[in-house]
């Protein structure tokens, strides 16, 4: 056995403090969780736009923030599910406008308001239910399945009706939906309460149910998830039927915003649901995230498409500033998770 009896020089006082400071840094990047990154560049975004657009912070623009991205939102805590358990629904924009336009038909043919929104929840399920059944009983891709529903799905709403919007406006049984979506009470919007319910909701699913536990057990190890007796098939058929009601509800508050079921699709929703979602820290393989991450990524994109509209600047960019962000979060949740951030590396003195 050797014994190492050479004396090292030691270090001086301001390595010492260069080194604590960079321990400092590496245990705050470690506590903080996923989200440090998107909350960071949230809380910079908020000040910058705050010196620079006078018009940010009153209550009007944020309240135009909320209703804006609820659409967003509700897609995305579906699309968390998904995720976290391990896959992707690449149809779930389509099934919205699918949704959209059942709810939209229905109130044409002279259906209640509250037949006709069952109607389009009972849709949404149903195309939640297709999506589940081929992955988790038919045993294809979820890639595959989505992919190949995301088609169907759209050309099943332009075919709804024959490619033309459905102004519901004037027909009675919209003002329901039209009021939830568009009232206040006391100068809060309700659409912002209900996101704040919905949000809440999921997030005690996720984390307080067996259910939520399994979901998260799935996305981690399915094998080790069915070992520990987690039913594998019926948890993976429950998160393709959340995201499904969720694609219902987004449609609905759609809707109520434009006052029109139409059978076409924002190309650039999809990427903005998934970025959403991983830039709140969800990781993409599955087992990890949370729908509170989710809000602040939601709230991150929604801060910047309004600020690229106070500054004037042009919305064919919005796309090209989703997808940097979203490339940037997951390359620094991959460096994080492999160690290339640390802020305290040093290097070992070569032994003479």
């Amino acid at each position: 056995m050797s014994t190492d009896t050479s004396i090292r020089p030691a270090a001086s006082p301001e390595a010492g403090r260069a080194r604590a400071g960079a321990g400092v840094l590496t245990g705050l990047w470690r506590a903080s969780g996923k989200s440090t990154g998107v909350l960071a560049g949230l809380l910079l975004l908020v000040v910058y736009l705050s010196i620079t657009q006078p018009i940010f912070m009153t209550w009007g623009n944020i309240t135009n923030i909320v209703a804006g991205n609820s659409v967003v939102l509700v897609l995305a805590v579906g699309a968390t599910f998904v995720i976290i358990s391990g896959g992707l629904d690449l149809s779930t924009a389509s099934a919205a406008a699918v949704t959209g336009m059942s709810y939209g038909m229905l109130l044409q043919h002279g259906m209640s308001a509250w037949v006709a929104v069952a109607g389009a929840l009972a849709v949404g399920l149903l195309l939640g239910v297709v999506n589940g059944v081929l992955i988790s009983y038919v045993k294809i891709s979820f890639l595959v399945v989505t992919l190949g529903t995301l088609s169907i799905f759209e050309s099943a709403a332009l075919v709804m009706s024959q490619g033309k919007t459905i102004n519901v406006f004037s027909l009675e049984g919209f003002q329901p939906v039209y009021n939830l979506v568009n009232g206040k009470a006391a100068g809060i919007p309700y659409l912002l309460v209900f996101d704040v319910l919905l949000v809440v909701a999921a997030a005690l699913v996720l984390r307080y149910t067996t259910f939520g536990r399994g979901v998260y057990a799935l996305g981690s190890n399915r094998e080790a998830a069915r070992l520990n007796g987690i039913h594998v098939a019926r948890t993976t058929l429950s998160v393709f039927l959340i995201a499904g009601l969720a694609a219902a509800v987004a449609s609905l508050i759609q809707v109520g915003r434009l006052t029109g079921a139409g059978p076409g699709i924002d190309s650039t929703l999809l990427l903005t649901v998934v970025a959403a979602v991983l830039i709140g820290g969800t990781a993409y393989t599955g087992g990890d995230g949370g729908v509170g991450g989710t809000v602040l990524g939601v709230l991150f994109l929604g801060v910047i498409q309004n600020g690229l509209t106070l500054s004037d600047v042009s919305t064919f960019w919005r796309g090209t500033v989703n997808g940097v962000v979203l490339i940037v979060a997951v390359a620094l949740g991959v460096a994080r998770d492999r160690g290339w951030l640390r802020f305290n590396r040093t290097t070992t003195p070569a032994s003479s």
